[in-house]
């Protein structure tokens, strides 16, 4: 995946997981599914920069 799309989704679903946790609640099914969907955005982000430290040194 682009690093800058990557990027892009990971702002656009913290913006909404805070809009949601504001309005919801921090622990509704709604806010804890997107919590869950950032988390798996955020540890592909640490994947896709791992890797391309990787390549650099590689």
């Amino acid at each position: 995946m682009d690093r800058t799309l990557l990027r892009l989704e990971i702002e656009s679903l913290r913006n909404k997981l805070i809009s949601v946790g504001m309005s919801e609640g921090f622990t509704a099914s709604e806010t804890l599914e997107l919590s869950k969907n950032l988390d798996e955005l955020l540890n592909l982000q640490i994947k896709v920069e791992w890797s391309q430290q990787k390549k650099a040194y590689n």
